[in-house]
């Protein structure tokens, strides 16, 4: 999956019904550190939570736990365009603390371990002041304060552009950073004055924070608090090169940690270890090491659990003969969780295509894809009541959701036809309609998981009843190597979003960092425009209304399904699949039952 980064949070109060309520299923209950019975919905919450913030636990020590997930770790910096990627952020959410923590019912909390506040100090501009927490530090002892920020903002913010207006940094996304100027008033207090309102300031800080002394130190950089866009294009060509490109992989002296857990050891494409930080302010996590391993195959991961080798199982890529399996181990003390998440399946188009830049073949396309007989067949046995999702900015159950894609995709190969024959074009001997000496022929790319597989299979019957024809490309580097690159015809992958709305806009306005499709609806810009720099969130929705209707008309972007979180343990008392960040996002509080 792939993450929409843009600094997109929501606020610390934010409107309810922009968050999906926990929703359990399958599985017994466990006991807390409290000796009481959780059920699924109530791990939902951290235990450190409180009504003004989070601060961790005094947890109970236990050794070693394994946990696996679908896909690899591969870059400590998962902010730039080209790493960005839900897998990354599941590794790091403990080693890369922010000013809030998201709890699995999507609330957005102050994170009390290393913020002291985040104030709006002026309405008129609008002024935001984050006060860092005192002696908060990163795991080889530089402090983690305003530095840090400053360089989340400028790198992320396009400020500084290069003679030729491109980039010298290249963020997934800019959105809220791109509103602000941003400044250190000192160590501890960075102040962001917006441009225009933006509502989703919450949502910055929380998943980008990095160790400005190690980009200064490696890259040549005296004081990254004195970088502007006029500066030295040679300082800023230094620092870019440093920030793009040598926080990959990983180097363990340039990769500290500033939260609970610091990265240890690193197997490329097989797992990440974590250890505690011996340097963390707060109270000491659980688990003395964590192994975050890639298992592809899902039914191989509950095969794993059942079989002691790991302790959870966190799936980001739901599995209906996984979910079978493990909803049968209740007997032998495993809990299996499900329910809707922030994610959602969705097949994007690439407009520069010779074939599928005519809009007539995206019609038909649309047209012949049976969304619920594809729901039916590989998420039902994970969430029972999935259905075919209406739109690419809100979740079913947001305020806001309007279905605009039903008319447009209804599965109907006889319709699909029409739509061709319309607009010229004819079914050959092999049965592909064709116009111009071109076929109603392309590929649809995608990483090695199972259901996805399976998914382009079914799509490839279903449109072949309609003279499409569909080829399957499955590359297991998809989402490491070509999707941002655009290098597609058809994508089918996953968007994982935080609670706010602001991060599409990156996705979808013309240009955007993370529109890879090409994209470009005039509408929908001046819409998603509107929408991000409304004074509250309530106003902001019938902006995102809009841009989603005009690029629902532009046949571009095609949702399938919210995806459900899966998740199993055995052996821990409390472990809950948050939608954003995974199931480590409070693992320090993990104890052993």
């Amino acid at each position: 999956m792939r993450r929409t980064k843009a600094l997109p949070a929501i606020a610390l109060v934010a409107s309810a019904s922009l968050v999906l309520g926990a929703c359990g299923g399958g599985g017994g209950g466990s006991s807390d550190a409290d000796g009481g019975d959780a059920t699924i919905a109530e791990m939902a919450t951290a235990r450190g939570e409180s009504a003004d913030g989070y601060t961790a636990p005094e947890t109970k020590q236990s050794d070693q736990v394994v946990v696996s997930t679908d896909k690899p770790f591969t870059s400590y910096n998962n902010a730039t365009e080209d790493a960005n990627q839900s897998y990354n952020t599941f590794a790091l959410v403990l080693v890369q603390p922010g000013a809030h923590i998201t709890n699995g019912n999507n609330k957005v909390v102050l994170n009390k371990n290393t913020m002291e506040s985040i104030e709006v100090t002026s309405k008129s501009p609008q002024v935001v002041t984050w006060k860092i927490k005192k002696g908060v530090t990163w795991s080889d002892g530089e402090a983690w304060d305003c530095d840090d920020f400053y360089m989340a903002w400028f790198t992320q913010s396009n400020t500084a552009k290069k003679a030729d207006g491109s980039k010298f940094f290249k963020p997934a996304g800019t959105t809220g950073y791109d509103l602000a100027t941003g400044e250190c008033k000192d160590d501890q207090t960075f102040v962001g004055t917006f441009s225009s309102p933006y509502p989703d300031y919450e949502d910055m800080f929380n998943a980008d924070v990095l160790p400005a002394h190690i980009l200064e130190k490696n890259a040549g950089i005296a004081d990254v608090t004195k970088l502007t866009k006029a500066s030295d294009p040679a300082e800023l060509q230094k620092a870019a090169d440093f920030w793009n490109e040598k926080w990959n992989g990983f180097t363990k002296e340039l990769m500290p940690g500033a939260g609970p857990y610091v990265m240890t050891g690193f197997e490329p494409n097989q797992s990440v270890t974590l250890e505690r930080n011996a340097k963390w302010a707060g109270n000491p996590g659980g688990p003395a090491k964590i192994i975050l391993k890639a298992i592809p195959d899902p039914v191989a991961q509950a095969q794993a659990l059942e079989n002691g080798e790991l302790a959870v199982n966190s799936f980001a890529q739901p599995d209906a003969n996984a979910a079978t399996k493990l909803k049968g181990l209740n007997a032998q003390g495993v809990t299996f969780g499900a329910g809707p998440g922030l994610s959602f399946e969705h097949l994007d188009i690439q407009m520069k295509h010779p074939v599928l830049s005519k809009e007539e073949v995206r019609k038909a396309f649309f047209m012949c894809v049976k969304r619920q007989d594809i729901i039916d067949k590989l998420i039902s046995e994970v969430q029972t009541d999935a259905k075919p999702m209406g739109s690419l900015m809100f979740f079913p159950k947001d305020e806001g959701y309007k279905d605009v894609y039903g008319e447009k995709a209804k599965g109907d190969p006889t319709e699909a036809k029409k739509i061709l024959t319309d607009a010229g074009w004819a079914q050959g001997a092999d049965g592909v309609f064709a116009k111009d000496g071109v076929r109603a022929s392309f590929r649809i790319s995608h990483t090695d998981i199972p259901r996805r597989k399976q998914t382009v299979e079914l799509i490839q019957g279903q449109c072949k009843e309609a003279g499409i024809e569909v080829k399957d490309d499955t590359d297991p580097n998809f989402l490491d190597e070509r999707v941002s690159a655009g290098d597609y015809d058809v994508a089918l992958f996953a968007w994982s979003s935080s609670p706010f709305k602001s991060g599409k806009k990156s996705i979808y306005e013309t240009g955007g960092g993370q529109n890879w499709q090409n994209l470009s609806v005039p509408k929908a810009d001046e819409a998603l425009k509107q929408a991000v720099s409304q004074t509250s969130i309530a106003d902001s929705l019938k902006y995102f209304q809009e841009a989603d209707e005009a690029i629902a008309g532009a046949y571009a972007s095609f949702p399938l399904f919210q995806m459900p979180n899966m998740w199993a343990f055995k052996g821990l008392d409390r472990v809950y699949f948050q939608s954003y960040y995974g199931a480590l996002w409070n693992a320090n509080e993990w104890q052993t039952k």
